[in-house]
């Protein structure tokens, strides 16, 4: 549930902690973020950990859905969220996330996502439903 403060804060605290950067929200319902994976994200042996890869691409997707809502204001929810792996991201990788809402409605939009790293190459691609809520 949401606070009652109706105030939200941006970038939020967890995309500061993930180094998120917004590149481009022109389209409503697209947005392009950049993150550098550093050590910090790193598993035992070098590898991103795919958690910190699946968060890039809720908050990328939750901001494509607020974005996809235009003048509504609305509180943004994961409903749930697939991600699939594609390949391994080494440490100090600059990556990028493009979110698309493909389609939606008043009370929810499924969205996809695909990051890629600093060659191009597509190492994770997600899909999620967020339910829609007006902040009032």
């Amino acid at each position: 549930m949401p606070p009652a403060d109706r105030r939200v804060q941006v970038p939020p605290n967890c995309d500061l902690t993930l180094g998120m950067v917004c590149t481009d929200k022109s389209e409503p319902g697209v947005t392009v973020w950049t993150m550098r994976a550093d050590e910090r994200f790193g598993n035992p042996v070098g590898i991103v950990q795919g958690g910190f890869l699946a968060a890039f691409c809720d908050s990328a997707m939750g901001a494509s859905s607020v974005t996809w809502a235009g003048d509504r204001k609305v509180f943004s929810a994961n409903a749930e969220m697939k991600v699939s792996f594609l390949k391994p991201v080494a440490v100090d990788q600059e990556l990028t996330c493009t979110a698309r809402v493909i389609s939606g409605g008043k009370r929810a939009a499924f969205v996809e996502a695909e990051v890629v790293d600093g060659d191009g190459q597509l190492v994770a691609k997600a899909s999620s439903t967020y339910m829609l809520r007006d902040r009032g």
